[in-house]
């Protein structure tokens, strides 16, 4: 099965021929701990749940937020299938440049067991809606610059006090909604 692969200590796409088995994903990451994102239209995209703790190097693929290694595979209904996006593509869609809030936020959190794909719901206007970690930091990151150092100083606070680090993204998420109108 063609898969593509990134790695971001080299910043390299590469074509795989993987033979899918049960624990082919597992084997790939040397680990059980595997986020699967759906960022890119008829793809699955694998990543090392265990990335940052392990500080592994952060990118973006489009506008989704990566740590580590990723394994991209298409996918049609539940199936795993061949990439159908190339190569050439893929690496369009690759930025490798974190800017200070990132990193920062990053550095913070690594010493947490935060999954920063994990799902929580926030509401608006009565209607429940399912975001996650990743979703708080692209919404703080394009907001202003003292917006993001409050982000920063309260995540702070939150670390330094020992407090759920979940619990504080789902309420900046649940402010972030608020301030949307």
């Amino acid at each position: 099965m063609k898969a593509l692969s990134v790695n971001p200590l080299t910043q390299e796409v590469v074509e795989l021929d993987i033979e899918m088995k049960a624990n082919s994903v597992y084997t790939f990451f040397s680990s059980i701990l595997i986020d699967e994102l759906e960022s890119v239209n008829e793809h699955v995209i694998y990543a090392d749940a265990n990335a940052l703790s392990a500080k592994k190097p952060a990118y973006f693929l489009g506008e989704q937020l990566i740590l580590g290694d990723a394994l991209i595979l298409g996918r049609f209904d539940f199936d795993d299938n061949d990439a159908k996006i190339s190569k050439e593509e893929l690496s369009s869609l690759l930025n490798y440049e974190l800017n200070t809030f990132y990193t920062t936020v990053l550095e913070l959190l690594a010493a947490t067991d935060i999954n920063l794909y994990r799902k929580f719901e926030v509401e608006k206007n009565g209607e429940r809606i399912a975001l996650n970690a990743e979703w708080v930091f692209y919404t703080f990151n394009i907001a202003d610059e003292r917006t993001k150092e409050y982000f920063i100083n309260e995540l702070k606070k939150v670390l330094d006090a020992g407090e759920s680090v979940d619990a504080y993204m789902q309420k900046m998420a649940q402010l972030a909604m608020n301030a949307a109108g």
